[in-house]
């Protein structure tokens, strides 16, 4: 398809400084080697869309014999939606699934009533060392599913659409826009993409999502004349037209993110998400009491409850 540049505001025009509702600047933590950067929930601002969690995941370059360890850790009444860059990451959970995570394939886990995983290095990933680089995001469930039996699905590469023009790459992993939909399903209206740009290519962000954030990867992207820097969230202003522009010499890479603003508050403690309060003391009383399922072939160790 071939793209059609929304027209931007004027630069320098008040209405293009507001384009952008908020930036956030994610906050750091090493985790011994492994940094990863957060960008929500901040105290700008708690979810776009859906999207209450979102993580980028290095890039880190693992050594041989190292990788990352996960122990075994409950979630209630949410998605999580685990997208990589570089690296592989094994997934098991307490559905008996066990299936690794590569670049460009998505692994969408609901939690719904409740359920238990471990995300960790292969020992024949750690034989090699790799680079390790990703997004791990969560999205909070509308209130009439946020008990659903939990539930897991990986797409790979393959699976998902992309949309090519111009210079522009752009993989739907949840959602649809430019006239390409995702086969991945969700309980609610969304968007998550992963955009590559190359120097001086452009791409539209479709307005029919009424919450809406750009995640710059790499590289640098231009907004109304305005020039962003990799590790920064822009959220947009409900329905502006926006095009995001690579006025630099260097490929840029992006992540769009939003949809539909959820059914009133969540609530957030360690990795239990609900609209109800009481629901998140009721998952962890029942995960110090262990009566949260087990991971097959991951059972013998697990995430205490934080004090």
């Amino acid at each position: 398809m071939s793209f059609e540049p929304a027209p931007d505001p004027v630069p320098g025009d008040a209405a293009s400084a507001d384009s952008i509702e908020t930036i956030i600047i994610p906050r750091s933590r090493d985790l011994g080697g492994f940094e990863v950067r957060r960008a929500l929930p901040s105290s700008q601002r708690r979810m776009v869309g859906p999207f209450i969690f979102f993580d980028q995941m290095g890039p880190a370059e693992f050594v041989i014999g190292e990788g990352i360890d996960v122990r075994p850790h409950p979630h209630i009444n949410l998605a999580t939606v685990t997208y990589l860059f570089d690296g592989e990451i094994m997934h098991r959970d307490s559905l008996g699934t066990e299936v690794p995570i590569r670049p460009g394939a998505v692994n969408l886990m609901t939690a719904g009533r409740g359920i238990v995983h471990s995300e960790r290095t292969d020992p024949t990933v750690k034989a090699r060392g790799q680079r390790l680089f990703g997004l791990q995001t969560w999205v909070a469930l509308p209130q009439a599913f946020e008990e659903v039996d939990p539930a897991f699905a990986h797409h790979g590469a393959d699976d998902l659409p992309i949309v090519a023009d111009h210079g522009v790459s752009a993989r739907l992993i949840l959602g649809e826009a430019w006239g390409a939909r995702s086969p991945v399903k969700t309980f609610s209206s969304m968007i998550y993409s992963d955009i590559t740009l190359a120097p001086g290519a452009q791409i539209p962000i479709e307005t029919k999502d009424e919450e809406r954030a750009l995640y710059t990867v790499a590289g640098e992207v231009e907004i109304a004349g305005t020039r962003y820097g990799a590790g920064q969230l822009l959220v947009f202003r409900p329905g502006d037209p926006i095009t995001v522009r690579n006025t630099s010499r260097e490929t840029a890479r992006a992540v769009l993110v939003g949809g539909d603003a959820m059914d009133g508050p969540r609530y957030i403690w360690w990795n239990f998400v609900s609209s109800r309060r009481e629901r998140i003391e009721q998952a962890k009383a029942e995960w110090k009491s262990g009566r949260f399922d087990t991971v097959p072939g991951d059972a013998e160790e697990f995430i205490p409850l934080p004090d």
